[in-house]
């Protein structure tokens, strides 16, 4: 099974490879990020955030230890809005919604990285001035949202303070660094949609409108409601872990 998510950069239309991955070592994140180890006992919750570690395990108790709970809250930073926008309902909705795609995308945290490495190569646009520093196999997918392509490492890393053009590898390595490629794109992309998927949840646009920026050319108006109705089942599961309704227009 494989996915692509196209994502509009400026005024060019790219694309960040959605694909069926392979599990990562079961490393934590990097010793260059220590708020990113993992906290042990009792469940945690970060400061105004409304899903705790205890939560978080819930809803995916088979993911490979690099997807810690601590990583996630580390990247909130990056995106104050995200989760945090609205009324408490919509806060636990825009969560909701986050972790649902991102665990259809990974097999609920479980892979990290691209598994077809026959596509590597692929990912690598020589039309941009910048080229493939890394190599041209480096831009693969990883991540919660498998960043891929070099212009979107480039456009990613330039948002987020972060030589990911020239070390994408950081993404497999880090998992702060992860999370946070993925709120990039969830606060900041339209993809193939025509908001953000940020913006879908805190206008009351709905669950579906987020399908739509992230898979929506290959999944929405028909196009794999097999696909749509995993992200949605994913999506009502997680509301009731956080103890919110899902609210209408689920679908795309």
């Amino acid at each position: 099974m494989k996915t692509r998510l196209a994502a509009l950069l400026s005024a060019t239309t790219m694309a960040v490879g959605l694909a069926l991955v392979a599990p990562a070592s079961p490393a934590v994140a990097s010793a260059g990020c220590p708020s990113c180890a993992a906290r042990a006992g009792a469940d945690t919750r970060a400061d105004g955030f409304v899903v705790s570690e205890t939560q978080f395990n819930q809803m995916f108790p088979n993911r490979n230890p690099f997807y810690t709970y601590s990583g996630l809250v580390a990247a909130l930073s990056s995106y104050p809005e995200f989760a945090n926008t609205g009324s408490d309902t919509v806060k636990r909705q825009e969560a909701a919604a986050f972790l649902a795609n991102v665990g259809h995308e990974t097999g609920g945290l479980v892979y990290v990285v691209e598994q077809n490495t026959g596509n590597y190569p692929h990912y690598c646009d020589a039309t941009q001035p910048y080229g493939c520093p890394a190599g041209q196999a480096a831009y693969y997918g990883r991540g919660p949202l498998q960043l891929s392509w070099n212009f979107n490492y480039k456009a990613a890393g330039d948002a987020l303070g972060i030589d990911l053009l020239n070390n994408p590898y950081l993404v497999e390595r880090d998992a702060a660094v992860a999370w946070r490629t993925a709120l990039w794109y969830w606060n900041t992309q339209n993809g193939p949609g025509t908001m953000t998927a940020h913006n879908a949840m805190v206008t009351g646009a709905g669950f579906g409108e987020t399908i739509r920026s992230i898979n929506g050319s290959l999944e929405c108006n028909g196009g794999n409601p097999g696909q749509v109705q995993n992200r949605i089942d994913n999506y009502t599961r997680f509301a009731q872990i956080l103890g919110t309704v899902p609210g209408d227009r689920l679908s795309c």
